[in-house]
Order: C-alpha cells, then structure tokens, then sequence
C-alpha cells in the first residue's frame, strides 16, 4: 500500500472505506504470520482463565504489529510478543473488567425486558376487555421502539469499550482500568462511524462464514448417522474435526478483525494527538 491514506486535514476523520481497504492490505500482507498468530491464540483457548489472557493478548498482538505498520516503525514478532507478555495479568484483569461490564448491561436488558413486560400486562389487561386493536397495534410499535432504543444502547455501549486491547498492547503506562477509559476517550463521537465499519467489515468475512458453516454441515450430515450408532471413534473425530475448522476459520477472521481495529485506533489517535496516518511506501 503506498501513499498517504489520511486526508489533506489530519483532523478529519478516514473514511469508512479508506478504513476497511487499509486494514484488508495490511490483512493480506501478513495473512501467514497473522494467521499462525490467530491460530497459536485459538490453541490457548483451550486452557482455562491463563489461556483466555494469553488469547487476549496474541489477539492484541496482531493490532500493534498492524499498528507499527501503520507509523513506520515495523516490529518483529518476538519483540511484540515479549511486550504483552509482560502485561498478561493486566489483559487477565481487563477480560474481567469487561465480562463484569458485560453481565452488568446483560441484567440492565433484563430488567429493562421485565418492566416492560409488566407494562404490557398491566395496560393490556386493563383494555383486554375492551378488544381495542387501535391500543394493541400502539402498544406495539412503542414496544418496537423501545427495542430498538434497547438495542442502540447496548451497541453504543459495547462499542465504547472497541479498543481496550489496543492500549494495553501499544501504549506505555497502561493497565486495565486506564485501558478501558482509554478506549472511552478514543471512540467519543464516533460510535456509529465504527458501527458502520464494523458493518461493511461483517459484509466482506460473512463468505467465510458461510463456507465454514456449509463444511460443519456437511461433516454433520456424515458424521451424525455414525455416532447414533453409539461409535465413540468417530464422536471423537467428528469433534475434532469441528474444532479444527472453528479454530481456522477464526484464526482467518481474527486477524482481519485486528487490522481494522488497529487503523480505527490510529485514525482516533492522530485526529487527537496530531498524528497522521502514513502507510509504509511498501506492498501492504
């Protein structure tokens, strides 16, 4: 990729299209170290609460080698691997800090979905009687609006939290807790910009997705008549077999994922902090 992919004003946000070609080119020119790196972090998954920070991290990993891409500062991969390394715990302590984050606006949708169910009850029973279709067919569209507004909530919030990996991964003097707040600094104003990314982002893995669901259908559609029969070999191959193509797949996927947060997170930086974005004058 060569050129400058900022616009003439630094201020002045990328594009969501300008986002999403950068971070393909830089997807496509590391595709093999990338995806072992995915795949290495998959493996990881595997073994309780140290694997899942070990994800995290290798996850993150590959957004701050896309990043130093991104500022002309290329870096090996041992030497960014011996730096989240060194902040294991704390992307431990950020996976419980949002996972608490998270059950805290899972029982916000819940409470929310019991009040308002308990309004329907109370208000519908209260003009059941009159067989009113005029105040059902409102209460309706005011429940599908609610919804909605449920569900923007919940993204809007979700996406506040987008690049908590990727100060913990690059910057100095970052734990957790600073992380998180960095990240809410970050995505300030452009919660929907990066909604609409990650939108067209969706868009272009979903084939992926398709080919990686077809292929588990298929092993399903054989393998299944086989453990009915009560044959343990062939549970044991099928589960394999499945893990295997969940972990490609995800291993293909994840890197596409932490190109594009990495080029987010350094177009918010360098409308913030004055910094442009130049690509390397190379083949990414």
């Amino acid at each position: 990729m060569t050129g400058n992919f900022g616009s003439p004003n630094p201020t002045q946000p990328l594009s969501v299209g300008n986002v999403v070609s950068a971070g393909l080119r830089l997807y496509r020119s590391h595709l093999k170290d990338y995806f072992l790196l995915a795949l290495k972090a998959y493996v990881w998954i595997l073994v309780p609460v140290y694997g899942w920070a070990k994800f995290y991290a290798l996850s993150a990993l590959i957004s701050r080698l896309a990043f130093g891409d991104l500022v002309d500062q290329p870096e090996s991969i041992p030497s960014g691997q011996r730096f989240v390394n060194s902040r294991l715990w704390q992307f431990l302590l950020a996976l419980l800090l949002l996972f608490l984050i998270g059950i805290g606006i899972g029982l916000g949708v819940i409470i929310f979905s019991a009040l308002l169910g308990v309004l329907s009850a109370v208000l519908l029973g209260g003009v059941g009687q009159q067989g009113n279709p005029v105040i059902y067919f409102v209460f309706i569209l005011i429940a599908f609006a609610l919804g909605i507004v449920l569900f923007l909530s919940v993204m809007w919030l979700l996406t506040r939290l987008y690049l908590v990996d990727l100060p913990l991964a690059v910057e100095e003097g970052i734990e957790a807790t600073s992380a998180i707040s960095r990240s809410w600094e970050l995505t300030q104003g452009h919660v929907w910009r990066i909604l609409l990314i990650s939108f067209v982002g969706f868009l272009i893995t979903l084939p992926i997705q398709i080919v990686v669901q077809i292929i588990t259908s298929i092993l399903q559609a054989v393998f299944l008549p086989l453990i009915q029969d009560g044959n343990t070999i062939f549970a044991l191959l099928y589960f394999v077999l499945v893990l295997l193509l969940s972990f490609s797949g995800g291993a293909l996927l994840v890197p596409f994922w932490q190109s594009i947060k990495a080029v987010i997170y350094y177009d918010l930086r360098s409308r913030r902090e004055g910094l442009g974005l130049k690509l390397r004058d190379r083949e990414i």
